[in-house]
């Protein structure tokens, strides 16, 4: 299968139209069921495949990026309690820190009781291959768009990041006050709790990370990866290609953006699926520039490793496609794509994504638009994408 501009040509066409008539598709929205039902249509119409799969699943997105609140009191009230007792101060900042690392480091659905319950979905798709099964292999996108990070849109990813890493800071510093003063120390612990108070505005500024009235495009995050998937079938289906041993297919993800919700529940619904033969789930995620093609060996701010044998299947897949491709990882404070949620779940997965991991100026902002796609983006990953098929079959039928 020959990589065409057509395949290209239909990504951005169809991203630019889910964009306009999709709006605002946050996490649990109607916006983002109704793009999931169009979604569903287009794999049963243009991509040929009979068996198109509807799962919906119940959840509380909000709790996601809600937790900036939590945080921003506990922060405050930390600096704030050191004048009346340290050990409030110890416990205001412990419950800070840990609250930092299992809902925000982690992903654990911590604080989900405190926000309402809403309901996503998820999309399995698979085509059959022509011979016995012996591999498949699910290419894997996101539905949903995510809420605005309005300090990534006004003053670019350096300075949205100064807030959480200085109330970081400014809780340990805190903590390690209040035990000074339990230990005895001098008048020193109060002088210096005092200056120390020039860390509140950046607790309080951690409070407007997101705005949660605002919904961005989502063209690039993560349409790109939903419509890698769905190009390569429509291609294999237009082309009359049939796989000798390896089931191709898609899971179109929901809610993504509030902690990988989409992508943990669909483990949960399939945990005892897809055993029978080796199974692949390629995660694509932001697929911008082709500067930052990046197969990812480790996910979810570093603290999860990505399928080792997938990983150097991939960057072979690029190299005899002759596209420019680097080995990195999604670092600290760098988020997640759902092929972490995967590989906690059971599955071999990889991630694969086409940004500049220190935050571009698009990033969860609305200049995340569909006239913000980069074409040649898209085309060396297909390439890439499509190789690795290629590959993965040629192998399964050795």
């Amino acid at each position: 299968m020959l990589p065409s501009h057509d395949a290209i040509s239909y990504m951005i066409r169809e991203i630019t139209r889910i964009c306009q008539r999709f709006p605002a598709r946050s996490p649990g929205s109607c916006s983002e069921k109704e793009a999931a039902a169009d979604l569903a249509g287009i794999l049963a119409k243009d991509c040929g495949l009979k068996d198109v799969k509807i799962e919906t699943f119940k959840e509380h997105p909000s709790s996601f990026y809600g937790y900036f609140y939590f945080s921003a009191a506990f922060d405050t009230l930390c600096a704030v309690t050191f004048f009346i007792t340290p050990w409030l101060s110890l416990l205001f900042g412990s419950l800070a820190l840990l609250l930092f690392l299992f809902q925000f480091v982690l992903y654990k659905q911590v604080i989900d009781p405190f926000f309402p319950e809403k309901e996503s979905t998820n999309i399995t798709a698979i085509r059959p291959c022509e011979g016995d099964c012996r591999c498949r292999i699910f290419l894997n996108g996101h539905i949903d768009a995510a809420w605005e990070f309005p300090l990534n849109y006004r003053f670019g990813g350096i300075v949205f990041e100064i807030p959480g890493v200085m109330a970081v800071i400014g809780v340990l510093f805190y903590m390690a006050l209040s035990i000074c003063q339990l230990a005895g120390a001098g008048e020193w612990v109060h002088f210096a709790a005092l200056w120390s108070l020039a860390f509140v505005p950046f607790f309080l500024l951690v409070a407007i990370t997101y705005n949660p009235r605002r919904v961005v495009d989502g063209a690039n995050d993560n349409l790109t990866g939903c419509f890698m998937g769905i190009a390569l079938l429509r291609e294999v289906e237009k082309q009359h290609l049939h796989m000798k041993n390896t089931e191709v297919g898609v899971i179109l993800t929901g809610s993504e953006e509030a902690g990988l919700r989409g992508a943990k529940a669909w483990c949960s619904a399939h945990a005892r699926d897809f055993k029978d033969v080796p199974t692949y789930i390629v995660s694509f995620d932001t697929i911008h520039d082709p500067k930052y093609l990046m197969v990812n060996l480790r996910d979810l701010n570093g603290t999860v490793a990505a399928d080792p044998e997938l990983c150097a299947a991939f960057l072979k897949a690029t190299e005899e496609a002759g596209v420019p491709c680097r080995k990195g990882w999604v670092p600290p404070m760098g988020g997640a794509t759902d092929a972490a949620a995967f590989c906690q779940g059971g599955f071999r997965a990889a991630g694969i994504t086409g940004l500049n991991h220190r935050l571009e100026d698009y990033y969860h902002t609305r200049k995340d638009s569909w006239d913000n796609l980069n074409e040649e983006g898209l085309e060396n990953c297909f390439r890439a994408a499509v190789r690795f098929v290629e590959m993965m079959d040629a192998g399964c039928g050795s």
